[in-house]
């Protein structure tokens, strides 16, 4: 927003420098961003008189001027042809600097020397564009600097406003709140209006079909206008906020915007069919054309201006060329209105068209102020155009809208605040800010805000009042109190840390993807028709379709991550993730959201190197982390179930993870059709485990046994062994003898091919005996490996070799 220091001081009668009145808005809360200096460092532009003008000797489109400064007469040339001897004008002396940093000499030009420089106004700054020099009023005192005679210098205030101060977008606005300050009042802009006999309702009319978006339509009629340009106070005034200058209709309509915050719309009254307005929303695809020549098409949800035939005017943003302001227009309807914001702003927002007019209804403009921005205008317009006001105005008003009263508690706003100020001193400060204030019997105070504190809704938005308009800086400095709270994580967020600490030291690195995921996830995974991962909670509003469900597995984000990396050359991937999936539950109702954890393998088992063989990974390197992983968490009665837990695994090379009767996981190797959807082309194996069980299952105590001070002994039986044959379940038979004495049981060998029937293949499995009491003697041992045999013949029909 901005405003100058001459202007506000119109509004409020105060002795602030330009420095100070800064101080005192930012402390406001109206960060004053930046000031500049109008006609600062322009004293050597003075008041001057033409004295003698005649032809250049040497230049047929050069003057040779001779001008009187007040303290000499300079020879000066000058190629403007629209002054005359006797003029007065401005002089820029010689080592006047202007503005883009031309700096005035003396010169000769064609011969001839110049000893200044005859300004015009877009040469001073004060216009975008002039015709010829600058000719000022007569009776001014010679010598005078020009911005100081004619009272240009002043000082422009850009000041950055957050979004709910819509009632500062104007100088009244920022009038009030330093009124408010200084405990003064306001005086407004007057608005003398002498009607005609003629009454407005009689020349127009209107009507609103949509109250909710257009809750009031105020209008005037203005008859016999004459279009032309603006005087010369409202064109600089207009100049000075940055607005071009147009005509003086259309030029009051948005000082009158800048100056109370309203904004108004001016429409050729002889160009609206029946001299209707009708306020209703656009027809779906309806066309429109804007008063910047652009087609634009509108919706349903667009609000629009018509008259008895067509639309005329873009609610709230800009009129339309077929009823704007032209050269000929004699009869105007001056329009006031207050729209609903969110109305304003979504149409603003899809049409990607933001005016002065818009920036201010979509924050909040001022339903009662309508009336007196529309009279300050009429007014003018009956001033500067000639115009005579028919009597009355137009207001279709259907419902009033009046501010809430709020409850405020002096004890609550002095705890928030930390001051203490009497329930008198509290209600004195909001009345200020022209709030109406009633005190209660209980204590409290009744506080009805004026209609443009649009931002004032709640108990707390006047205790922020309180706290602005006391002052911030009187509000104590006190140190906060605070307490050191050792928050040691969960045993639950400990676990994670254990189970990431682990899969890292397996040569693992951990990824984190998006926990949004493309819709067509379970299709790429064969996932069957009733598989509830299927069913997947979608974003209201994604900004992608490949990330617009919520993921209910992690393998879909594993394989792309590990897609994306092999791309990129880099080959040989241990990759794992551990994050939550989600799972709907029931219409309403918040998803399930567990903890699972997902590794991928792919390329060489070991970086190559001279000291080692390279080899690719495989089922076991996957399966032999999660059996690390599983044991190093103490968990206990797991067992490696050899099935087709999932469609994505490759049939045959994949197995369940089963502890007790729950399956707290599964690994293997990704189904050729799904590593084709991902995009991979060499073998990928994965495994998956359910967090939240594993947490469920693990043992906090560990059992240890000290070691037996007596030798050992082991023994090797080769066997042939059908393919079908689980090697679990041979562990398990060899177990099953129940004998003491049996401390170790593995498989240390594993051979198919010459000399091994079809469908068999050899397994070797090396026992370990040992005794906690004695030293086992050969025969002992013998008898015991005779039972261990005997039961893997009789129980799982193996042939011993």
């Amino acid at each position: 927003m901005k405003v100058t220091y001459n202007w506000l001081k119109e509004f409020v009668d105060f002795d602030l420098t330009p420095e100070q009145l800064a101080d005192l808005l930012t402390m406001l809360g109206l960060e004053v961003e930046a000031m500049e200096k109008l006609g600062a460092g322009m004293d050597d532009v003075v008041v001057a008189i033409v004295e003698e003008k005649r032809q250049h000797p040497n230049a047929d489109k050069l003057s040779l001027c001779r001008v009187n400064d007040g303290s000499g007469v300079l020879d000066v040339v000058c190629g403007a042809q629209n002054f005359q001897a006797g003029d007065t004008v401005a002089l820029a002396r010689i080592g006047a600097v202007l503005p883009g940093d031309f700096r005035i000499k003396r010169s000769k030009i064609r011969g001839e020397e110049s000893c200044g420089m005859l300004c015009s106004e877009k040469e001073l700054g004060l216009a975008e564009e002039s015709a010829g020099i600058m000719i000022l009023p007569g009776g001014l005192k010679l010598g005078q600097p020009v911005f100081e005679a004619l009272g240009l210098k002043d000082t422009l205030f850009e000041i950055g406003l957050t979004p709910n101060r819509a009632d500062c977008l104007s100088a009244a606005g920022i009038a009030r709140e330093i009124a408010a300050k200084l405990d003064t009042r306001i005086t407004y802009p007057p608005a003398v209006i002498v009607e005609v006999s003629e009454a407005a309702s009689d020349m127009i009319s209107v009507t609103i079909e949509d109250s909710d978006l257009c809750p009031r339509y105020a209008a005037r009629y203005i008859s016999g206008c004459r279009i032309a340009p603006s005087p010369e106070w409202l064109v600089k005034r207009l100049n000075a906020l940055g607005i071009r200058s147009i005509s003086n209709v259309v030029d009051v309509t948005n000082l009158v915007m800048m100056e109370l915050g309203h904004p108004l719309h001016a429409f050729d009254c002889d160009r609206l069919a029946g001299r209707r307005i009708v306020v209703r929303r656009a027809a779906e695809d309806e066309p429109f054309t804007t008063l910047d020549s652009q087609k634009r098409t509108l919706t349903a949800d667009d609000l629009v201006i018509c008259d008895a035939e067509r639309p005329v005017a873009l609610a709230g943003i800009m009129g339309g060329e077929n009823s704007e302001i032209a050269d000929t227009t004699t009869n105007i309807l001056l329009e006031s209105a207050w729209f609903r914001p969110a109305a304003i702003r979504k149409t603003s927002k899809r049409l990607g068209l933001h005016t002065e007019s818009s920036h201010r209804f979509e924050r909040g403009a001022d339903i009662g102020g309508v009336i007196r921005a529309l009279d300050r205008a009429a007014a003018l317009i009956a001033e500067l155009a000639g115009g005579s006001v028919a009597q009355g105005i137009v207001d279709a008003y259907p419902g009033a809208c009046e501010p809430m009263p709020i409850s405020l508690r002096p004890e609550r706003a002095n705890q928030l605040i930390g001051i203490d100020l009497s329930r008198t001193e509290i209600g004195r400060i909001l009345s200020r800010l022209e709030c109406t204030v009633l005190e209660q019997p209980d204590g409290a105070l009744r506080v009805t805000p004026p209609s443009y504190r649009v931002d004032i809704e709640r108990e707390v938005d006047l205790i922020e009042e309180v706290a602005r308009l006391n002052g911030f800086d009187k509000i104590p400095t006190t140190m906060p109190k605070a307490r050191v709270v050792s928050d040691r994580p969960s045993a639950h967020q400990r676990m994670q840390r254990v189970v990431r600490d682990i899969l890292v030291a397996h040569g693992m690195n951990e990824i984190i993807n998006f926990s949004f995921t493309a819709p067509d996830a379970a299709d790429k995974l064969l996932l069957a028709t009733g598989d509830p991962r299927r069913t997947a909670i979608r974003l209201a509003n994604p900004l992608i379709e490949e990330q617009s469900v919520m993921r209910t597995s992690l393998l879909p984000g594993l394989l792309e991550t590990m897609a994306r990396n092999v791309n990129f050359r880099s080959l040989d991937l241990k990759l794992f993730e551990m994050r939550r999936i989600y799972l709907p539950t029931g219409p309403g109702e918040m998803p399930h959201e567990p903890i699972c954890i997902a590794g991928a393998f792919t390329g060489s088992r070991e970086r190559e190197g001279w000291s080692h063989a390279r080899g690719a990974v495989d089922f076991y390197d996957a399966k032999g982390v999660m059996e690390n992983l599983i044991e190093l968490l103490n968990i206990g009665g797991v067992k490696w179930v050899a099935d087709s837990p999932e469609a994505y695994y490759h049939p045959g090379k994949s197995c369940s993870i089963v502890a007790g009767r729950e399956r707290i996981g599964s690994v293997g190797e990704i189904h050729p059709t799904v590593q084709e959807s991902f995009g991979l082309e060499r073998p990928v194996y994965c495994f998956e485990l359910d967090f939240e069980k594993i947490v469920s299952l693990v043992r906090q105590k560990r059992t240890v046994t000290a070691p037996s001070r007596f030798p050992d002994s082991t023994r090797d039986i080769a066997m042939l062994a059908p393919d079908d044959l689980p090697a679990e379940k041979i562990i398990e038979c060899v177990r099953n003898v129940k004998a003491q004495e049996i401390e170790q049981v593995e498989i240390f060998d594993l051979y198919r091919g010459a000399g091994i029937p079809e469908g068999f293949r050899s397994i070797a499995v090396r026992v370990r005996y040992r005794s906690y009491e004695r030293t086992l003697t050969d025969e002992e041992i013998g008898v015991l490996h005779g039972k261990v045999v005997e039961n893997l013949v009789t129980k799982v029909k193996v042939s011993i070799r």
